[in-house]
């Protein structure tokens, strides 16, 4: 049996080379997106340039360009002064370039002029129409507008669980000397199911929001182009209305996607990210120890504040008892004296009432009535006081001031009482 005809791989570059070469043997004017673009220490400038299509701006074509240092600072400079901003990556040109073919390297375009009147490309229009999207319907500040906890520990995480980029995000917090609770939700965060993925992500933490305090989206450095998604209106605006803050570190130092810009907080790394929520944790942990500083200052001032006021009351104590001791003991002295002097009165009221006694006594005395010419009569050992009490022929004793007269009574009369007067009426 006869081989098959074939050709070597050689061969068949060679030819390729050879076709592309006699189909374009001069240059021709390509417009095209740049997905990177790198200046070496030569001089020379290399650039990734891309074809999108679809809604979500994956790349449908690519390929490697170069600008020889012989032309690369006229072709920037000029861009620049027309422009107002240099070649990079994102802006859609309109390049005059050669079509090249190396057997090794493959296809590539020498570019040798661009033409500074074809602007942004279409990664930047998309880019500027999502976010006038996004503020036209009054989403663009939510997600920043949301009250954050003091301290972020419970982390929902979007991501791949293959990318460096989580890896380095997981190795930071280890770090920390702080515990972070974190729960991976795995998604594509590139290529043309990223945009999907990530939506589906958010959408089952949001089942769960309860569960966390935060998201962070991460993901390692790529190209714009690998980056495009995070520009899409779809994705921007679910993380704008999110109802948990969400925090971004999808590595690329150049630009900020409009996913950067609706998000709570952006970093520029999975490594700041993790880096930003250890600092949040420190900041709290420093309030508290600045506020236990405060306590102890403050609970010594009340301390010591509450010693002068037991000392001033105390003293105050000290003088109203005394004071009150001292009126006590003057009251109990004259308490005490009171007795003898009422009874020093008593007693001299008494010597008044037995003087006067003494006196009506005197007054009153036999003696006394005996010298006024009075005088006692007695018979049979009794005083007799009427006439009524003797009859005639007794004997009698008269007793006077100055001796005693026996006697015998020759007559009685009697005499007739007297009458009240009666009043007419």
């Amino acid at each position: 049996m006869a081989e098959p005809r074939h050709i070597t791989l050689r061969e068949l570059q060679r030819t390729v080379k050879r076709t592309l070469e006699e189909r374009f043997e001069l240059p021709v004017w390509v417009s095209a997106e740049i997905a990177e673009i790198k200046v070496n220490y030569s001089g020379h400038c290399y650039l990734e340039l891309v074809e999108k299509g679809g809604e979500n701006g994956v790349p449908t074509a690519q390929a490697r360009a170069m600008i020889w240092s012989s032309n690369y600072p006229r072709i920037a400079a000029r861009f620049e002064q027309e422009t107002g901003q240099p070649l990079s990556a994102g802006l859609r040109i309109l390049a005059k370039a050669l079509v090249s073919y190396h057997e090794i390297y493959g296809f590539s375009l020498q570019i040798s002029d661009i033409d500074p009147t074809y602007t942004q490309g279409d990664m930047e229009r998309q880019r500027q129409q999502t976010i006038r999207q996004l503020q036209e319907e009054g989403v663009w500040e939510m997600n920043r507008q949301l009250a954050v906890p003091a301290g972020v520990q419970r982390v929902a995480v979007v991501s791949s669980a293959h990318a460096a980029g989580y890896r380095d995000f997981c190795k930071e917090l280890e770090k920390s000397p702080y515990r972070f609770s974190l729960t991976l939700f795995d998604a594509f965060v590139q290529g043309a199911e990223a945009e999907n993925s990530i939506v589906d992500a958010l959408g089952r933490i949001a089942e769960r929001a309860d569960e966390f305090d935060a998201v962070a989206l991460i993901r390692g450095g790529g190209s714009a182009s690998d980056l495009n998604c995070f520009n899409a209106y779809r994705l921007c605006a679910h993380i704008a209305q999110f109802p948990l803050p969400v925090i971004t570190g999808i590595g690329h130092d150049k630009d900020t996607s409009v996913a950067d810009r609706v998000a709570y907080a952006a970093l520029k790394t999975p490594t700041a990210v993790a880096g930003w929520l250890t600092e949040r944790l420190a900041g709290l942990d420093g309030g508290f120890d600045y506020l236990a500083v405060r306590l102890r200052e403050a609970t010594l001032g009340h301390t010591h504040a509450a010693a002068l006021q037991l000392q001033r009351l105390t003293g105050e104590l000290r003088r109203v008892a005394g004071e009150r001791l001292a009126a006590e003991r003057m009251r109990l002295t004259r308490l005490a004296e009171r007795p003898a002097e009422a009874a020093r009165d008593l007693l001299a009221r008494q010597r008044i009432r037995v003087g006067n006694a003494a006196e009506i006594v005197a007054a009153h005395s036999p003696e006394r009535l005996l010298k006024l010419g009075f005088a006692l009569l007695r018979s049979g050992g009794r005083t007799v006081t009427a006439a009524a009490q003797a009859q005639a022929g007794d004997e009698v004793e008269i007793r006077l001031s100055d001796g005693i007269l026996t006697a015998t009574i020759q007559k009685i009369t009697i005499w007739p009482k007297k009458r009240s007067a009666t009043k007419k009426r």
